[in-house]
C-alpha cells in the first residue's frame, strides 16, 4: 500500500469517527431535551404567579416564589408533614426489604434444601398480579388487624409498610440471589474452615461484597413506595396520615385549574428527597444492576 492510500484510508477512518462522534452527541442532546422538557415546564409553571399551563417564556412575566411559600406555610394543607411521612414510610420500607430480601437471597443461593425450587418460583409467581387486584382483600386484612393490633391497623403507618413488605419481597429476592450467585463460593469455604458460622459468614465475608446490589434494592423500593399513590390512598384516612403523593392529589381536588401553579411547586419539592438519594448512592448503581445479570 502506498503512503497516499494509506494517508486516504486515515483519513477515512478519521472521518468516520468524526461522524460517530457527531451522531452520538446528537443523540445525547435529544435525549437531555425530551428529558428535561417536562421539568423545564413543571418549574416556569411553579413559578407563574397565574395558575396555567401554557408556556411562552422560560422565565414568566412577574416571575414568584410565593408558591414555594404557600405550600411550605399553608396550615390547611401539611405540605412538609406528607413530605416527611413519604420519607419515613419509604425509607423504613426500604431499609426492611434490604434485610429481609439479603437473607432470603442468601439463603436460596448457598443452600439447598427440599421445596428450594419451587418456593422461588413461589415468590417470583407472587409478583405477577398487580396490586390493584388485592386492594379490597389488603383493606379488609388491615381492618380486622387493627381490631387486634391498632398499630397495625388502617390510617397507621406501620400497617402500610407492612403491605409494601409483602409486595416487594418477590422481584427483590429474585435480584438480590443473581448477585449473590456470582460471588465465588470459595469465599464460603474458606470462612467454614477457619470455623466461621453461617451467620458470620453472610455478615462479615459476604454482606461487605453485595453493597452495589444492596443500594439497588433500597432506591428501586424507596421511590416504588415513595411515589405510590392507590396504595396509600385506601389504607390512609387522617390528613395528618397522608404521604406526598395522597396529600398533594387532595390538594387540588376539584380546584385543578386555580391550583396547577402550587401543585407544580409542589411536585418539584417533593421529588427533591429522591434526587438527593439518587445522587449519594449513584456510584453504587451501574455494578448492582448489571453485575447480577451475569449469573442467574
Amino acid at each position: 500500500m502506498s503512503s497516499a492510500q494509506a494517508t486516504r484510508k486515515m483519513g477515512s477512518l478519521k472521518a468516520q469517527k468524526r461522524f460517530g462522534m457527531a451522531w452520538r452527541l446528537a443523540v445525547a442532546f435529544l435525549a437531555i431535551v425530551f428529558s428535561l422538557f417536562p421539568v423545564v415546564l413543571i418549574f416556569s409553571t411553579s413559578i407563574n404567579p397565574v395558575s396555567e399551563v401554557t408556556v411562552t417564556k422560560l422565565i414568566p412575566d412577574n416571575a414568584t416564589l410565593n408558591n414555594y411559600r404557600r405550600m411550605l406555610g399553608d396550615p390547611q394543607f401539611p405540605f412538609p408533614l406528607w413530605v416527611w411521612n413519604s420519607i419515613k414510610v419509604s425509607g423504613i420500607t426500604s431499609l426492611l426489604v434490604v434485610a429481609l430480601t439479603s437473607l432470603a437471597a442468601f439463603s436460596f443461593s448457598r443452600f439447598r434444601f427440599r421445596l428450594r425450587q419451587p418456593l422461588l418460583r413461589t415468590v417470583l409467581l407472587v409478583q405477577v398480579f398487580p396490586n390493584i387486584l388485592a386492594v379490597t382483600a389488603l383493606f379488609l386484612i388491615l381492618l380486622n388487624l387493627g381490631r387486634i393490633y391498632p398499630q397495625l391497623g388502617l390510617n397507621t403507618h406501620a400497617g402500610l409498610i407492612l403491605v409494601y413488605l409483602g409486595g416487594a419481597m418477590g422481584f427483590n429476592t429474585w435480584l438480590m440471589k443473581g448477585f449473590f450467585d456470582t460471588i465465588p463460593r470459595e469465599l464460603d469455604e474458606a470462612a467454614y474452615i477457619d470455623g466461621a458460622s453461617s451467620w458470620y459468614t453472610f455478615t462479615r465475608v459476604i454482606f461487605p461484597l453485595v453493597r452495589p446490589i444492596l443500594a439497588v434494592i433500597f432506591i428501586l423500593t424507596f421511590i416504588g413506595t415513595y411515589g405510590d399513590y392507590l396504595l396509600a390512598r385506601v389504607l390512609l384516612t387522617d390528613k395528618s396520615q397522608y404521604t406526598v403523593a395522597v396529600g398533594l392529589s387532595l390538594f387540588i381536588g376539584e380546584q385543578y385549574s386555580q391550583r396547577w401553579n402550587l401543585f407544580a411547586a409542589g411536585a418539584l419539592m417533593a421529588a427533591l428527597p429522591t434526587l438527593i438519594l439518587f445522587y449519594l448512592i449513584q456510584n453504587q448503581l451501574q455494578s448492582g444492576l448489571t453485575v447480577g445479570a451475569v449469573k442467574g
